[in-house]
């Protein structure tokens, strides 16, 4: 029997999750309670901040204390880097041996040392290093569906690499490749973001999004400069300003950027599957597990499944560095004998009793109610064309919303697209996701179904484009979010609501969050979110607030 603590601290989005008995416990991102977005205070600063308070909210979900933790799980190890590392970005890349060994001994010692002054009686001892790409495979082979899978990883970077291939069978992991920086899909991807005028290492969703609008024209260009032999590739330097004009941040979108992303987009998803056909020729079965940062690009994932050698294909919600906390404390419990579990779902965050929120909201005398029946008031303001904000349960662990920290409208009406997008402060080009019931998506939505995480895009089927048009992404595709009510009960129930006064079992949703912060995570924020946008109703677990009998 063991608690194992893990923790992300090394490169973006720190995080931290907790193992006990080999049960995932909590896992949760250390910028939803500070509030700054990815973890990091600035974006001129250049270092990322320590999930101090994420890993206290672990323990304390498990009821336990610091010198409780048997073992700390750090998802880096400073045995495996070496100087093109570019763990501190691109400025490691020509550091010599002897210049790289002071860098080194302070990643042996910063996990420890911030563990003891944030955790104080956690014994710094025991802490154990995992590598980062293999704590990136933990979270999809262990936490995942799957007990024996071909397992494939592709980030930015990791201590020395930035990809992993490899079969787990059992708990166990074979590794059969790994590439070395600088070779990296996830810096390409990376590298063409900041040149379309986004932050370079947390907008890369929005190049996915921005594709849509163009055609690949380049992408000749860039098969010459990504290439993929065997399991291994290999990137070239990419003179990014002879294929299009770099954008300002501030600039506008032109066509030649749509264009380049376009052309990105293409590649990567050829670079995905040739890896996986390489995998699967050595690998063989019917399942594949993803992980890293280049697994969260859903239009990648579904062109994989629709068109890879494998049957089966699921993704680490938290596909992110995130993830790799809970990946490295689930890689730990098993080393040390546990029988580990899979992930139950990604609900993982914090949580709040009906008291609790009761007790929000009386200081504020905000005026609210608590209806008999939840779903249909929500469901008649959405049918009514208003937008709710619906704060239920434990918070999501990863980037998705996925109906418990959620900002919902009917799908029905075009301009719902455009009016989430404003309230949230967002480029036009970017979609919004629909939610639908699992017994209905195959009807509405072609692909691989279910998708419970929101991982895949699917193509809404003719007969209902007209029907759910701001669900609808420019190329006619929607990234789907499928609910079983089994597993989400209370969301069921509004999607069950919502068709009962519209014959439509479909609601769009986008994160809680506005102004690019961090998704909502407690009553403050969701109060906060809701005070200072136009959202019509906000659902804070059984209470219901309406604008119009606050804002008068």
């Amino acid at each position: 029997m063991a608690a194992v603590l893990g923790i992300n601290a090394v490169f973006h989005d720190p995080a931290a999750a907790l193992v006990v008995d080999g049960s995932i416990v909590a896992a949760a991102e250390e910028e939803r309670f500070t509030r700054r977005k990815h973890g990091k205070p600035c974006e001129a600063f250049g270092t990322w901040e320590l999930p101090e308070a994420a890993a206290r909210f672990c323990l304390s979900a498990a009821g336990l204390a610091p010198a409780d933790v048997d073992a700390v799980a750090y998802s880096y190890d400073p045995r495996l880097a070496h100087g093109c590392d570019a763990s501190a970005g691109d400025l490691v890349t020509a550091l010599t041996k002897d210049a790289w060994e002071p860098l080194r001994t302070l990643y042996a010692t910063r996990a420890p040392l911030f563990l003891k002054s944030a955790l104080p009686g956690l014994d710094p001892g025991r802490v154990r290093f995992v590598a980062h790409h293999v704590a990136h495979a933990a979270s999809a082979y262990l936490a995942g569906p799957h007990r024996s899978a071909a397992v494939l990883v592709v980030d930015g970077r990791g201590e020395s690499s930035s990809h992993l291939a490899g079969v787990a069978r059992d708990g166990a992991l074979e590794v059969f490749a790994s590439q070395a920086l600088p070779h990296s899909l996830g810096l390409f991807y990376e590298r063409a973001t900041e040149h379309l005028g986004f932050r370079r290492s947390s907008d890369e969703y929005k190049v996915m999004a921005l594709a849509a609008y163009g055609e690949p024209r380049f992408l000749p260009e860039l098969r010459e400069r990504v290439r993929v032999l065997g399991d291994a590739f290999f990137v070239d330097e990419i003179d990014w300003a002879r294929l299009a004009p770099r954008r300002g941040r501030d600039e506008p979108v032109e066509p030649v950027h749509a264009d380049l992303a376009a052309s990105v987009q293409a590649r990567l998803e050829e670079a995905l599957l040739a890896l996986a056909r390489a995998l699967h020729a050595r690998a063989g079965g019917s399942a594949l597990v993803l992980a890293g940062g280049v697994a969260l690009n859903c239009v990648a994932n579904a062109r994989l499944a629709r068109e890879g050698p494998f049957e089966h294909v699921w993704v680490q919600p938290a596909a992110g560095d995130a993830g790799t906390a809970l990946g490295a404390a689930l890689h730990l419990a098993h080393a040390l004998g546990e029988r580990v579990e899979p992930m139950p779902s990604a609900a993982l965050g914090r949580a709040f009793s009906d008291d609790e929120l009761a007790a929000w909201l009386r200081p504020l005398e905000v005026p609210h109610r608590r209806p008999a029946d939840l779903c249909a008031d929500a469901a008649e303001i959405l049918a009514r064309d208003g937008v709710v904000a619906w704060f239920q349960g434990r918070s999501e662990f990863g980037p998705r919303a996925l109906g418990h920290r959620s900002l919902l409208a009917n799908p029905c009406h075009a301009h719902n697209l455009e009016r989430l997008n404003a309230i949230k402060g967002r480029e036009s080009f970017r979609p919004v996701a629909p939610v639908v019931s699992a017994g209905r998506a195959a009807e509405i939505f072609d692909g691989r179904l279910p998708s419970p995480h929101m991982l895949f895009t699917h193509r809404v089927r003719e007969s209902w484009r007209a029907r759910i048009p701001a669900a609808l992404h420019v190329d006619g595709t929607a990234r789907v979010q499928t609910v079983d009510g089994r597993d989400e009960p209370l969301l069921a129930g509004l999607l069950g609501a919502f068709e009962a006064r519209t014959g439509v079992p479909v609601l769009v949703n986008t994160s809680l969050n506005t102004g690019n912060r961090p998704m909502v995570d407690d009553p403050r924020d969701a109060l906060e979110c809701f005070a200072s946008a136009p959202i019509d109703a906000l659902a804070l677990g059984p209470f219901l607030i309406e604008r119009r009998g606050v804002f008068r």
